[in-house]
């Protein structure tokens, strides 16, 4: 077996230029009436995600084409940066308050989301701790307690936000790293039992995510406020039917349903374009877990494997959250659609984990032939 620079994942490079492609067309096609009506210019938010999408394909790029290796060394600084910028979310005269969470940091006139940011630097942090403790994983203190107490650091500055949904990203990603690098079952399952424990005290705590999960559970007894997304969702996803009712012909975007460029634009493409368009998104999604695992396996190293499944499992369990929620299977959260969904913190920060998933595919293990 050796390592060998190999040409980068091209399948993969595809995947996600066409997922890039697939939102900034829905991005404008969800959004141009509304940004017409509030800023008098239809391409108001068109141009916003072109902007983030060029910034973003130019640091997938840039990362495509370094040594993954050097994200190992910096990831403790990334990490810290990271933690400063969650706590300074949180300040009142810093952070930006919008629809009752402050979530977002302004710089030179733009915003940021510093959450976006951290689940990405957890990753790195996790795969450079893993990779150099293989052989104390299995001990509680020296394998599983630092992880543990790190992740739960990010999740509880998150949910200070309010932002349940991106913590409980931030939180799968970290189990399955932890799972994958060899913690034990029974150390995990507890804590994950204790986490869900935490997570239902923490509803009780906010009656808007009470709301929010009866609506799911039982929407007969749940406020029409608390039902209305979803309903408008399903407004939007019923008829579409096969195949749609065409690009831009959307009925639910026009004032009906909220978020439809952001949380909820699947729902738009579930419209415009029916059950086929909606089954490609789902299919890219699914080559990119195909290719990402594929490359995790193919790694030359620990370090490789950790932070090619971590990038991997987040970027596809954040979809399936988003996918859960627009279809009614999960309570409604501020969790977007990878690549899709509007936004430029969400958008630069998934491409940046593509770039290093790339960079790992340009190190394949192959198997040596006998000479």
């Amino acid at each position: 077996m050796t390592a060998k620079r190999l040409p980068y994942d091209r399948l993969l490079c595809t995947v996600s230029l066409l997922l890039v492609g697939v939102g900034v067309v829905m991005v404008y096609s969800s959004s141009a009436i509304k940004a017409q009506m509030k800023y008098g210019d239809p391409l108001f938010f068109l141009k916003k995600q072109l902007l983030w999408a060029v910034v973003g394909l130019a640091v997938m790029v840039w990362a495509m084409y370094h040594d993954y290796r050097a994200f190992q060394r910096y990831a403790p600084v990334v990490f810290l940066a990271s933690f400063l910028l969650l706590l300074l979310v949180l300040i009142p005269s810093v952070g930006v308050k919008v629809n009752g969470a402050r979530r977002w940091l302004r710089m030179f006139g733009f915003s940021f989301q510093p959450s976006e940011l951290a689940k990405l630097s957890l990753i790195l942090l996790l795969a450079k701790f893993f990779a150099g403790r293989a052989d104390r994983v299995e001990s509680f203190v020296q394998g599983f307690l630092p992880p543990l107490l790190l992740s739960g650091l990010f999740f509880g500055l998150i949910v200070l936000q309010p932002n349940f949904g991106t913590a409980a990203v931030l939180l799968l990603a970290a189990m399955a790293l932890c799972f994958v690098g060899g913690v034990r079952l029974t150390q995990l399952g507890a804590a994950l039992f204790a986490l869900g424990a935490l997570c239902y005290l923490l509803m009780l705590a906010h009656p808007y995510a009470q709301a929010r999960l009866l609506a799911i559970m039982d929407p007969a007894r749940a406020s029409s406020k608390a039902s209305y997304q979803i309903h408008q969702s399903f407004y939007a996803l019923g008829p579409g039917g096969i195949l749609g009712r065409g690009l831009g012909d959307s009925i639910q975007k026009l004032f009906y349903l909220p978020e439809s460029h952001t949380e909820f634009i699947f729902a738009i493409v579930g419209e415009e374009i029916g059950l086929i368009g909606a089954l490609l998104v789902i299919l890219l999604f699914g080559i990119l877990l195909w290719r990402g695992v594929r490359i995790a396996l193919r790694a030359p190293d620990l370090f490789g494997t950790y932070a090619a499944m971590g990038v991997t499992f987040a970027i596809v369990s954040q979809a399936a959250i988003n996918l859960g929620v627009v279809t009614g299977l999960l309570p409604t959260t501020g969790v977007p659609l990878p690549f899709i969904s509007f936004g430029g913190s969400s958008l630069v920060t998934t491409l940046l984990g593509m770039g290093i998933l790339l960079s790992i595919s340009r190190f394949q293990v192959t198997r040596s032939r006998p000479s």
